[in-house]
């Protein structure tokens, strides 16, 4: 990393430069213990272009006319935010982001915005390299990052998932990149999220600079904020499923580590580091935000898990070195829209995809429990003391989840749910859907989800997420989760 690694070092930890200092000249001295190695990332800062002003002739040239065949990324429904990918005349990839007039209204404001996110350089960015204010048109232009995001190499991967080893330096990386930005007074990270984070040409992670420019609809940023946020990507890293920030902590809060951690991993992680990613994300995660971590914490409890400092990142995730090649379109982008599958689905699937809970709920009563694997064992003493009360309040709750008396139903099924004993995903997703219909889509997730925890490859507990999620026009994450059960039932089948 050269002069930019000796910088961050003297800016973040003085307190180990100090200790060089004091150390008195005639004294015997024993070698300092090597630092730890942080592996180079495969592009040198010395090639990022300087920030400038691109014309919009250019930028529609490079994105062959903002053509569909170039998008990368795409959110957003009022004022939609695109990613093109694009080839300037001299060769260079690039990254542009499209927005509307309507998100960024002021011209000045817009301009001013970009030339203070363009005159950050790290290596852990995706740099923002330019900007276009050309009449309505406002457009941001940054480094393009070839090999894809982590929620595709995490939530989406083909053909292995992601290594421990890699986890962990995804989120030390990430680490790195927010205590650079809080040393450079920009510390409101907007969004930050595994879509945000980008695998370069040789796949070392980088964040995304368009989660540094304000956004004018969303005023709540915050530092800690930004620090809860950062919480939610290690759980994902340490799951392997996108789990919405809202429900985060219900998620990590007296879990047993090995049930969290995601189970394609097959055991192949230290249990004593899970642990402690496992503790720094419940701390970014607290209720109280002056409880959370700062960003120089971050860095320095992530900085001793990293175990494969020269391994390259590549090989890593599997993929080979990026090398460049002639501009080809991609595949479009498939625009977010009301859950919509990219396989053929189950009938549970098709209802769930058209939001039709009445054809849920059938589907529900005729299913029955045969989904539930129950491995209690209890004495003959619990059984006549807790079960008989516990299975009747099941009975109770099936009667009035049948007869459509879904209030009823929450109550019954809580009291079975409440006494601990036995544990029924199938009792959680029948709960999950009356809270759906008693319209309370929040609840109604953390229901689906603790189905999922109970028994993690089951189709049903993903389909039900799908649905609260659409209910709480988290669209995207609905169309994932939508995709990730019905990749379930194929391979059940």
């Amino acid at each position: 990393m050269g002069c930019c690694e000796s910088t961050f070092l003297t800016e973040t930890h003085p307190e180990k430069l100090q200790t060089l200092q004091t150390v008195p000249p005639n004294a015997a001295v024993e070698p300092p213990p090597p630092p730890a190695v942080v592996p180079e990332p495969t592009a040198p800062m010395d090639t990022v272009s300087s920030f400038s002003e691109f014309s919009l002739s250019d930028l529609t040239a490079a994105t062959d006319n903002f053509s569909p065949n170039f998008i990368v990324s795409e959110s957003g429904e009022k004022a939609p935010n695109i990613v093109y990918k694009g080839r300037l005349q001299n060769q260079k990839w690039i990254a542009v982001k499209k927005f509307t007039k309507v998100a960024w209204p002021d011209a000045k404001q817009f301009v001013e915005e970009a030339s203070g996110v363009g005159k950050l350089r790290h290596p852990r960015f995706a740099n923002l390299i330019g900007y276009c204010c050309d009449g309505d048109e406002r457009l941001l232009v940054a480094e393009y990052m070839p090999n894809d995001t982590l929620a595709k190499h995490l939530f989406h991967w083909e053909n292995q998932t992601i290594e421990w080893a890699m986890r962990l330096r995804v989120a030390f990386y990430i680490a790195e990149a927010l205590e650079y930005c809080t040393t450079k007074g920009r510390a409101l990270y907007h969004d930050l999220n595994a879509y945000r984070v980008l695998f370069d040409e040789g796949g070392d992670p980088r964040l995304s600079c368009f989660g540094l420019m304000k956004n004018s609809r969303d005023g709540r940023v915050t530092p800690e904020s930004v620090i809860y946020s950062f919480g939610t990507v290690l759980l994902d890293l340490l799951s392997g499923k996108h789990i919405p920030p809202s429900h985060a902590l219900d998620m990590i809060q007296g879990k047993n580590i090995i049930l969290l951690m995601d189970s394609h991993l097959e055991g192949k992680f230290s249990t004593e580091d899970a642990t402690v990613v496992v503790n720094l994300a419940s701390q970014c995660l607290q209720y109280e935000p002056r409880d959370r971590p700062n960003t120089e914490d971050l860095v320095s409890t992530l900085a001793p898990l990293q175990t494969k400092p020269d391994v390259p990142s590549h090989v890593m995730l599997g993929i080979k070195k990026y090398e460049d090649a002639p501009m080809a379109p991609t595949t479009p982008a498939a625009p977010v829209a009301p859950i919509t599958p990219q396989r053929p689905l189950s009938p549970m699937g098709e209802a769930c995809s058209r939001m039709d809970l009445t054809a849920i709920h059938q589907i529900l009563v005729m299913a029955h429990y045969r989904d539930d694997e129950v491995t209690n064992e209890l004495s003959f003493q619990e059984w006549t003391q807790q079960i008989r009360d516990m299975l009747e309040a099941r009975k109770r709750g099936d009667f009035a989840f049948r007869d459509k008396n879904f209030k009823g139903a929450i109550d019954c099924y809580s009291q079975f749910i409440n006494v601990g004993t036995m544990v029924s995903p199938t009792v959680f997703a029948r709960r999950s859907l009356c809270y759906l219909l008693c319209d309370q889509p929040d609840a109604a997730l953390r229901d689906a989800m603790q189905a999922q925890c109970v028994h993690p490859d089951w189709p049903t507990a993903f389909y039900m997420q799908s649905v609260a999620l659409a209910k709480l026009d988290m669209q995207e994450d609905a169309v994932d989760m939508l995709n990730e059960a019905a990749t379930l039932e194929e391979r059940s089948q």
